[in-house]
């Protein structure tokens, strides 16, 4: 009798080890995520005081961003597949590793070369560490309340990370000096080395996920020239013979890239995952939310800082409240949702939200307050963005085989990926040829513009005229996004799958 009533203690006990165990996991996932994403934003405010120190031209300074997308967009699906093949967490280790090691080169770069080369490593090591991040959290929580709840922490530092990377980069660079924005990474990175060594289990990884050849040239080479092709459409708009050449060449090589995948042996990315409605519908959804959303940090930003006179570090503040509410929809109310309704009843509702808080934006006008005009927006879309990213990565990621979760998380995220660049680009082409439209209409037809102040203001006018107008396409994409996930996903909720 006494040694019955000894072990039961012990068994009981082992659980809350576990468990606390397994969450502390999550801290570690949760960081390196937030890690990957806020790369994507805090050089953007750190790089006029990098231009300046290393004799940046301005043709060449895109490249500051550019190599990083362009390495992190073109080889996730390799990187996803790497940690099916390698083992997630030992994959998740050496994108940490070389992530910290490639920031480092950066932080201390000479000249422009080293700094272009630094930000390619460390899209390449992203490419690597954000599947295994993404597949380690799908297989580290099962259970339908855990999952809820993990997925609820790293849905939200996925949408709200760029918005972080502004406010740090504005801190960084304003209170230290631009090279702290990637020195930061590397006291990241050893944090999370450190955490994944004590709290990450080992799983081997799966011989049946092998390496297929032309699929990564295919893949890989597609998206890099998609991606290519997106960056170069900001600067030499969508028109340009270039940009139009290089994607018709990325279009034929994903569509190659399609047509292999349904012959190969061992595919890199098999077309069963991304033709599951309960797959394929999430991985869409998010490809559009985030066309809308990173259009609103790109806009926001310029309208905060050029309009309304905000200096950088002000305008990363200004994000926090879209950030603090992503945070706290996506852990208090999506995790909780999550197993008790089914996912497109979040994400379809969500994301209508969000576009309505974009329209709120067409509002802006060149003395618009803070408080009354932005603020309000931002709240509604953080709080429709804190509906949606949760349940569609965990709706994305789950029921997938072990061998193909790694590629799995690597599609979901491409599309965010993607869609944050082809969003920033597509509207950024949409604003500025509007503002060109608006003013030379308006020149043409009144010729009382004659001081340098009326010029500034028909100027100034024009550039919010053409903010306004992306906004309008942001919103209607995220309307879109919506319909699709109303349409699309036909997941059910855990407990109507639980009691049938």
């Amino acid at each position: 009798m006494s040694s019955s009533t000894a072990t039961v203690p012990g068994r009981h006990a082992a659980q809350p080890r576990q468990d606390n165990r397994r969450w502390w996991a999550l801290s570690v996932i949760a960081l390196a995520q937030l890690m990957v994403v806020l790369d994507a934003t805090i050089m953007s405010i750190a790089l006029p005081s990098a231009q300046r120190d290393l004799g940046l031209t301005d043709g060449s300074r895109q490249w500051v961003v550019t190599a990083y997308t362009l390495a992190f967009g073109g080889l996730l699906l390799v990187g996803g597949r790497v940690a099916d093949r390698v083992g997630r967490k030992r994959a998740f280790v050496v994108g940490l590793v070389g992530f910290g090691a490639a920031s480092a080169v950066g932080g201390a770069a000479t000249g422009p070369a080293m700094l272009f080369a630094a930000r390619a490593g460390q899209g390449c090591f992203a490419a690597l560490l954000a599947p295994s991040a993404l597949s380690l959290l799908a297989t580290t929580f099962t259970d339908g309340k855990e999952r809820a709840k993990a997925f609820g922490v790293f849905g939200a530092l996925a949408a709200a990370g760029g918005g972080i990377g502004l406010l740090l980069g504005g801190i960084l660079t304003q209170y230290l000096d631009w090279r702290w924005c990637l020195y930061v990474n590397v006291a990241i990175a050893a944090v999370g080395v450190a955490g994944a060594a004590f709290f990450l289990d080992h799983r081997a990884g799966h011989r049946a996920a092998g390496f297929d050849g032309p699929g990564i040239v295919l893949g890989s080479g597609g998206l890099v020239t998609v991606v290519y092709a997106v960056s170069r459409a900001e600067s030499d708009g969508w028109g340009s013979g270039t940009v139009l050449a290089l994607l018709a060449g990325g279009v034929a090589l994903l569509a190659a890239f399609t047509w292999w995948q349904a012959r190969a042996a061992s595919p890199l990315l098999p077309l069963r995952i991304i033709a599951s409605r309960a797959h394929g519908g999430p991985v869409l959804t998010l490809c559009l939310a985030m066309v809308g959303l990173f259009g609103a940090f790109f806009f926001l930003t310029y309208y905060l800082q050029n309009v309304l006179g905000y200096s950088a570090l002000k305008s990363g503040f200004a994000f926090l409240p879209m950030s603090a509410t992503i945070l706290l929809t996506s852990t208090q109310l999506s995790a909780r949702l999550l197993s008790r309704v089914a996912p497109r009843l979040m994400i379809a509702p969500g994301l209508a939200i969000a576009a309505i808080g974009m329209l709120t934006f067409t509002a802006l006008s060149t003395h618009s307050a803070y408080a009354t005009h932005v603020l309000p927006g931002a709240v509604l879309l953080g709080f429709g963005m804190g509906l949606v990213f949760m349940p569609v990565m965990a709706t994305a990621t789950a029921g997938v085989a072990p061998q193909d979760a790694g590629v799995t998380s690597a599609a979901v995220s491409t599309a965010q990926q993607v869609g944050g660049s082809l969003g920033t680009a597509l509207l950024n082409t949409v604003a500025t040829s509007s503002t060109s439209h608006w003013i030379s209409s308006r020149l043409a037809g009144d010729g009382t513009l004659t001081t340098a102040a009326q010029r500034r203001a028909m100027a100034g006018a024009g550039v919010v005229h053409g903010f306004v107008t992306a906004f309008w396409w942001a919103a209607a994409i995220m309307f879109a996004g919506a319909l699709v996930a109303a349409v699309v996903i036909n997941v059910p909720s855990p407990r109507h799958r639980a009691t049938t």
